[in-house]
Parts: C-alpha cells; structure tokens; sequence
C-alpha cells in the first residue's frame, strides 16, 4: 500500500497566513497548528513573518508542542539586479539559517521583481544571466546549512508563463517545486511537467485552480488576493487541475517526497468562529486526497 497520506501536509497559507505584503488578517499561531493537527499532519511550513517566532530554534519548539516537524517555507527574492546581489544573498543566508535550526529541508525560492511584488516584467539578456548565476548561488547557501533550494513557479513572479519556466528548465540545473496550479494558471500542464521532469521535482504543492480566472490574473486585471477571495483557488477536486493524475505520475516515477496542500486564502473580513472557515475546506481536501486519490496509488 502506497504511504502518500503520510507524506501529506499543509502550509500556513491554507489559513491564510501569507508572505504577500498585506494580504489579509492572520488567524492566531495555536489555532491554526492545532486545527492542522486535526487532520493528521505532522509537519508544516514556516509561513509570514509572525506566524512562528523568528529564531529557528524557538520555532522548533513551538511545532514540538503539536508533534509537528519544519519542512521549511516560501522566501521570496530579488536575483535578477546585480545592484541587489548582497542584499539577495544576505536575505538568502537569514532564511536557511532559520530553517536549518528549525529542523527544515526546503528553501522555496520565489524570484521576484522587487520587495513590493510589482509586476513581473521581461527580462534582458544580462538579467537572466545574473539570475541563474544567483541560483547557483544560493544553491550554495543552501548546501552549507543543509538545505535543498526548490524554485516556485509563481503566478505574478518571474517565473509565471510556459515560456518562463521552459526556459529555466534549460538555463539551470535548480531543483522545482511542483505547483499544480501556478504551473496550470502559467499555461503548463503539471501532469506533463512531472512526466517530463521527475528528476527536477523537489518539492510539491498540491492546489487546485478555476483556470476560467487565469487569463484575467496573466493580464494583471485580477491581483493574487482578488483571485483567492472571488473563487481562483479550490477545495482539492473541485476545479479544472488533474489532482490525482499528478499525483499518479510523481509515484509511479519515483517520488516519495512531501505533498503540501496549499489553497491560497486571505482572511479580509474578520476572524471566522472557531471550527469555521479555512480548516472547512482542509476538510473537504483532506477527504478528497483519501477518498480519490489515495486509492488508486495501491
């Protein structure tokens, strides 16, 4: 029998707890731990900034409280300006040291255009060059505190379209975390991408998209934060992303890493009743994963 239940998780963000600037209200630390404990789960990501403390060590302890373990979290930086190259790299080092005495294992990379998460925009020749040249190093960061850097295709990064991820599959050898629906909203079918690319997955997060709302977030008239309050990200199984087909060929190829569900949410009109709001949908997902999922992998 296939063990991918056990390799399940979810990460902060399924509560709502998001590294976007301003994104929406946190739901409190012990609440959010103690509903994903709910379900089973005994590991989870960092999150934003206040979700957990700061020094890896106390954050350690904080998820031994609930039997949870770190798997590491989502940092987003600036590689593609040589005039911010130290401030990358110092930003890049704070985060694996946190992670490595937290007890993690990913270094999830999202290449953004500035600290505000303006909109992506081309890049030239010599931009790109200095990217892969900063993955590689902070693949290095990575290494010396134990760490593996899994880069996020991300819708409103710089590696958002098909053709920003067919080209970084080429440029460098970085490993991917496999994010069934930013790879969709990009125009990439995950199912394909973990056919084609099983040797570079790392990592996956599992999220399930409207892909009808995809084409008004490519052309920037609907923000991330919209999208996740106006139906873009689903429950697991209710929208247009083949769940169980990517799970399917990861197993079937070999992989027996970690599954993190990640249904973007933002909480903007005040903190749900207690056993309501965020944890409803885990449910439904978690059933889905067991019900549907699962099975066909035995």
């Amino acid at each position: 029998m296939s063990d991918f239940l056990s390799r399940v998780a979810s990460a902060p963000i399924s509560w709502g707890i998001c590294e976007v600037p301003g994104w929406g209200e946190m739901l409190p630390t012990d609440r959010v731990l103690s509903e994903m404990k709910e379900f089973g789960f005994n590991a989870t990501e960092l999150g934003a900034p206040g979700f957990l403390p700061a020094d890896g060590e106390a954050a350690k302890a904080k998820l031994a409280e609930y039997d949870m373990e770190m798997l590491g979290g989502f940092v987003p930086l600036v590689l593609h300006d040589p005039a911010q190259r130290e401030k990358a790299i110092a930003d890049a080092t704070a985060a694996a040291r946190v992670f490595q005495s937290s007890g993690g294992s990913k270094f999830v990379t999202a290449v953004i255009l500035d600290d505000d998460w303006s909109e992506p925009r081309p890049l030239t020749d010599d931009e790109k060059a200095h990217f892969v040249e900063m993955l590689g190093v902070v693949d290095e960061i990575c290494a010396a505190h134990g760490l593996e850097q899994v880069i996020h295709p991300h819708a409103q990064t710089l590696i958002e379209t098909a053709a920003d991820v067919e080209w970084l599959l080429g440029a460098s050898d970085v490993k991917w975390t496999l994010d069934t629906g930013h790879l969709a909203i990009g125009g990439v079918d995950p199912v394909q991408f973990a056919r084609d690319n099983i040797d570079r997955v790392g990592y996956v997060h599992l999220k399930d998209v409207n892909l009808g709302m995809a084409p008004a977030v490519l052309r920037r008239e609907l923000s991330l934060m919209e999208g996740a309050k106006t139906g873009l990200f689903t429950v697991l199984g209710q929208g247009d992303i083949d769940i169980a087909g990517v799970v399917r060929a990861l197993e079937e190829n070999g992989y027996r890493g970690w599954y993190v569900i990640e249904q973007d949410t933002a909480i903007t009109d005040g903190v749900p009743a207690e056993g309501t709001g965020p944890v409803e949908a885990m449910r439904e997902s978690m059933e889905f994963l067991t019900d549907r999922v699962a099975p066909a992998l035995t």
